[in-house]
């Protein structure tokens, strides 16, 4: 029986390929053009995807504080928010093979139905298990069609600038997170929650649908493998480093995400003020995340992806655990939003530098597999962690999610040190 094109492919691949690949395709890289355009698309679905669910530390908040839900557990509202990563990077895999079968604009426009009909379906919820499946599944499904085939497209238009254009691209989840965090409570307050559902489905449906309609990819000229899930890569140790890092920086990154609004409370900060933490959260990741990407290009992508990592951590350990005030609680935030996110930011132009491009969208899908289970877990664990009785309720959530980035920065380190290694025996 003849081989199938993937498993030729797979048969075919290695480390001297993926060389003589990057040079033929990068080279005729456009660098900037059109591309332009596609940065402003994909800008566009990460505000209106990424930005929408990072306000879900809003809704958490008021379901914790209001009780909207009597039967339901910590557990329960900590998987919507969990479920939002999770589910999108689950069928991530599917996503990748129904976009080379059909194609990328028919899979992002189901993803804008999606998300736009998870939020408005969850506006009439009643029972727990109904915003499991809305305001939970439903959105992260729309989250996975929208995002995953739009990831690669900047790393196919861009070489040399290709971190810049993945930074201003990813920026967009923290310009849409923190105009959706100050909008939706202010919604909230003036109606109720089930408004605030219903306005964020309809403004992200018509935002995406615009967003689909110019971006464009190049696989007519990279002709990328496009496997779901490509077992062959796993094989690479430089690939098990990535992956290792992706797994561990989730934990403290969901953790961060969700539960700064409710610390404010707990320190006794005002409503207000915590929908401000949350916004500000979002004004460093719009403002860092392009900063990051002009480093990345200046510097070593792998270098600026493993101290923004350490940095992270350790800034959870100086400056949030002391935070009993708005002022340094809101320069935690800033600080924090920044660099957070590094793995969203990162994980394209990192998989491009471990694995190659035509190995992009294979390896994108087995990171999206990797960061399934953190992102459910972490933020039920973060809340685990917490301790009503005690003076400092946070305290162990707050040492979970620094102990995570710091132990996630070793590997990232460890993949500098054999990529380093490499380079010097090839030379």
């Amino acid at each position: 029986m003849a081989a199938t094109p993937s498993k030729q492919a797979a048969a075919t691949r290695n480390d001297s390929d993926d060389v003589v690949d990057n040079g033929r395709n990068e080279g005729t890289v456009p660098d900037g053009g059109y591309g332009w355009v596609c940065v402003a698309a994909c800008f566009t679905v990460n505000c209106f995807t990424w930005g929408t669910v990072s306000a879900y530390g809003i809704y958490l908040s008021h379901y914790l504080a209001d009780d909207a839900f009597p039967e339901a557990t910590i557990w329960d509202y900590a998987f919507i928010g969990g479920f939002n990563f999770s589910i999108a990077m689950l069928i991530a895999p599917f996503v990748t093979v129904i976009t080379r079968k059909v194609g990328m604009h028919k899979v992002m426009i189901a993803g804008l139905v999606f998300e736009s009909g998870g939020f408005i379906a969850a506006s009439f919820a009643t029972r727990i298990w109904q915003l499991h499946l809305s305001q939970g599944v439903l959105i992260g499904c729309g989250i996975g069609c929208l995002y995953i085939p739009s990831l690669p497209i900047l790393s196919q238009w861009f070489v040399h600038r290709r971190s810049l254009a993945n930074g201003i691209s990813a920026a967009g989840s923290g310009v849409g997170g923190a105009a959706f965090a100050w909008g939706t409570e202010a919604i909230i307050q003036r109606f109720n929650i089930g408004w605030g559902l219903r306005i964020t489905g309809m403004i992200a449906f018509a935002a995406n649908l615009a967003a689909v309609t110019v971006i464009r990819d190049r696989n007519h000229v990279i002709q990328p493998y496009q496997l779901g899930f490509d077992t062959q890569l796993l094989r690479r140790y430089e690939v098990v480093l990535l992956l290792s890092w992706a797994f561990i920086s989730m934990l403290g990154y969901i953790v961060l995400l969700f539960s700064l609004a409710d610390f404010a409370l707990t320190i006794g900060l005002t409503r207000a003020q915590a929908t401000d933490i949350i916004g500000l959260l979002n004004v460093g990741t719009a403002v860092g995340r392009p900063l990051i990407g002009i480093c990345s290009d200046r510097w070593s992508r792998i270098d600026t992806a493993g101290a923004l990592t350490l940095l992270c951590g350790l800034s959870c350990f100086a400056f949030w655990l002391p935070a009993t005030s708005f002022g340094l609680t809101a320069f935690f935030a800033i600080m924090c939003g920044a660099i957070v996110g590094v793995f969203w930011m990162t994980i394209g132009p990192l998989c491009v530098e471990v694995a190659g491009i035509k190995n992009l969208q294979s390896l994108l899908s087995l990171s999206w597999a990797t960061v399934i289970i953190p992102a459910i877990v972490s933020e039920g664990i973060g809340l685990k962690l917490r301790r009503s009785s005690a003076g400092r309720e946070y305290l162990y959530t707050q040492i979970f999610a620094g102990i995570s980035y710091i132990v996630a920065s070793g590997f990232m380190f460890q993949l500098r040190r054999v990529k380093r290694h490499k380079e010097q025996r090839n030379h």
